[in-house]
């Protein structure tokens, strides 16, 4: 498909197909390299995509852990309660 311009040149209208790339490896996530090798997913936390093997193991090995979490923010520690004020108990409203 392509549009004629003024000067009367064609230019094509089809646009490059940039793939995604994993958040944790950064290699392409090529349909034809990963569909049968286990494909991707999206991180829960940083929303990017990842290769399976890039998320994180569950319980057990060979499984994925729930909610989808890559390596990257696994590794992360999680940010402490210290920061938390409020309470659990509501206040009375008068």
């Amino acid at each position: 498909m392509s549009i004629r311009n003024r000067a009367g040149e064609w230019e094509p209208l089809l646009l490059g197909i940039e793939p995604e790339h994993c958040g944790v490896c950064g290699d392409g996530l090529y349909r034809n390299q990963t569909m049968l090798r286990g494909g991707w997913s999206r991180c829960s936390i940083c929303e990017s995509f990842v290769h399976y093997s890039c998320l994180a193991s569950g319980k057990i090995s060979y499984l994925k852990r729930r909610p989808r979490v890559c390596k990257s923010c696994d590794s992360i520690p999680p940010a402490s309660a210290q920061g938390n004020t409020v309470s659990a108990v509501p206040s009375e409203v008068k």
